[in-house]
């Protein structure tokens, strides 16, 4: 199933409880730079951000990270999974 990555409905994304989702800045950032909305288009950043909310937990993340990946390059694909590491390496000290 296609997502339309032009729908940044899911930005403000609560749990059941109505708690806000701990993962939606990080989905909301990947959105951004998928539609180009609150940032410039790029599908590295954006899957970058969907990377690491998916590894969070996030499964509408995976959803969409999947979907960048069918249109993205094997290079720009490493690279976005490099910059998720490097982030996660950064953040992790």
């Amino acid at each position: 199933m296609a997502y339309d990555m032009s729908d940044t409905s899911q930005v403000k994304r609560t749990t059941e409880a109505g708690t806000m989702d701990p993962n939606a800045n990080l989905f909301a950032l990947g959105l951004s730079y998928a539609t180009g909305v609150g940032a410039d288009l790029d599908y590295v950043e954006a899957h970058k951000w969907f990377n690491i909310a998916a590894m969070r937990g996030d499964d509408e993340a995976k959803l969409r990270r999947q979907e960048l990946t069918a249109m993205m390059t094997q290079s720009q694909i490493s690279a976005a999974q490099r910059a998720a590491r490097e982030w996660l390496q950064r953040t992790a000290n």
